[in-house]
């Protein structure tokens, strides 16, 4: 049985706040494709299991946004080690069979919104 979009990502969230290389290795797909502030692409799980816990960052997630069976944009609050107080991001995750697929995190819920919803149209017009 296929677990839901919100189950993935919630276990997504459990792996990558434990700060733990192997358990967030296996919360992704191969490849995972990522957006953030140092980049944009196609990664494996061990990088993506590096940059976890290179950057340990801890994702608070505050409100859902479902866009459709395979996409969801989640409100969060990031910390990093260094941070000395907690920065509002938003990011959508695509997910297939239980794994999260892409996780493209950007600065606020509007901006996440507008690219989840353009990706949502790009897949129903392929």
């Amino acid at each position: 049985m296929e677990s839901s979009l919100e189950e993935v990502i919630n276990e997504w969230h459990a792996r990558v706040n434990a700060g733990d290389p192997q358990r967030s290795a296996t919360a992704v797909g191969d490849p995972v494709v990522v957006l953030g502030p140092k980049g944009a692409g196609p990664i494996t799980p061990a990088q993506f299991a590096d940059w976890v816990e290179r950057s340990g960052i801890k994702l608070t997630p505050r409100s859902w946004h479902p866009i459709s069976e395979r996409l969801m944009v989640v409100e969060e609050d990031a910390t990093w080690p260094e941070s000395a107080k907690p920065t509002r991001v938003a990011t959508v995750y695509r997910a297939s069979d239980g794994k999260v697929t892409a996780a493209l995190r950007l600065p606020d819920l509007k901006a996440a919104l507008e690219l989840a919803y353009i990706c949502r149209e790009m897949a129903a017009t392929e």
